[in-house]
């Protein structure tokens, strides 16, 4: 007998010493059981899940597209103009200095990283609010949602570093002074703790507005005051030395800073500001699913 543990404690089963008159019902294989521990995770049955992920990928990337002229060429669009509208208002107009990077790629890079921190908070923020019609009629480990949000916005973003390299290597080629770093080989870890991050804090949000939905329409407003707040329209070293502390406490900051750094060697980029940010989105991280996990439990019931 197989047993997979579940949240729900809302559904009523049968016993394994109870006697049922429809012979049918007697030939259960499965029982649902609650968690006990808040942080208990089954990899496991997320794993034996992955064909349902990659139904929610297709069904969420779709969906956003369906019925549009451009279709994923949106993921393009977006960016570009909003490089471009940062080029005009920072550069042109209040003369943010760049450090010698070409002002658009400065602002692509950080806006290809932001962008896609901010779309996975988004989307999985509203895990439990836009999911209630199929939480409380089927089975299934409900952190698979946010997993797939994240899968979903990671093509966006590999659109979006496509743009930037095309562009990048328009500028390397007409002698722009920016050099690649060996440590680009990083780069696979910066894209996952982007990742990690806005899945901490997306699981955090979306277990938070099932209590309070105050939170869901302050959503837009904290996102931009944060994207403000991470050097994406300006450099780190712009920062006075004493408030530069307190903006490294931001665990996107190191991560935008580091993708500059490896692509153009501009930045501010130690160990200690690394490590920091590691740790922050760490705790983030583990924070988020603590409260998912117990959200869960009772989400029905809250809706």
């Amino acid at each position: 007998m197989h047993e997979i543990v579940a949240f729900s404690e809302q559904q009523n089963f049968i016993e394994p010493n109870e006697k049922s008159e429809n012979p049918v019902e007697e030939k259960w294989t499965t029982i649902i059981t609650p968690y006990r521990g808040f942080f208990h995770i089954s990899w496991k049955e997320i794993w034996q899940h992955r064909e349902l992920i990659r139904l929610f990928v297709h069904r969420d990337y779709t969906s956003v597209y369906k019925q549009t002229v451009l279709g994923s060429v949106w993921h393009l669009i977006q960016p570009l103009f909003q490089t471009l509208m940062f080029v005009l208002i920072f550069s042109k107009i209040l003369k943010v200095p760049t450090n010698g990077i070409p002002p658009m790629l400065f602002f692509l890079s950080g806006i290809v990283c932001w962008r896609y921190f901010s779309e996975c908070v988004n989307k999985t923020s509203m895990t439990f609010t836009a999911n209630q019609y199929i939480f409380d009629k089927i089975y299934f480990p409900r952190l698979i949602v946010p997993i797939s949000q994240v899968i979903v916005n990671l093509i966006g973003f590999s659109a979006q570093l496509g743009l930037f390299l095309v562009l990048y290597l328009f500028f390397y080629l007409n002698g722009a002074a920016i050099q690649p770093d060996w440590r680009l080989i990083v780069l696979p870890v910066l894209v996952f703790e982007l990742a990690a991050l806005g899945l901490g804090v997306g699981c955090l949000i979306s277990a938070l507005t099932t209590r309070y939905r105050d939170l869901s329409m302050g959503m837009g407003f904290f996102i931009q005051l944060w994207m403000y707040a991470s050097c994406v329209a300006y450099p780190l070293s712009q920062v006075p030395s004493s408030l530069r502390w307190m903006v490294q406490l931001n665990p996107i900051v190191p991560i935008i800073e580091a993708f500059r750094y490896v692509f153009m060697r501009s930045g501010i980029v130690d160990f200690s500001q690394i490590l920091s940010g590691a740790i922050m989105s760490a705790m983030i991280v583990i924070i988020g699913i603590i409260v998912f996990n117990k959200v869960e439990r009772t989400s029905v019931d809250n809706a």
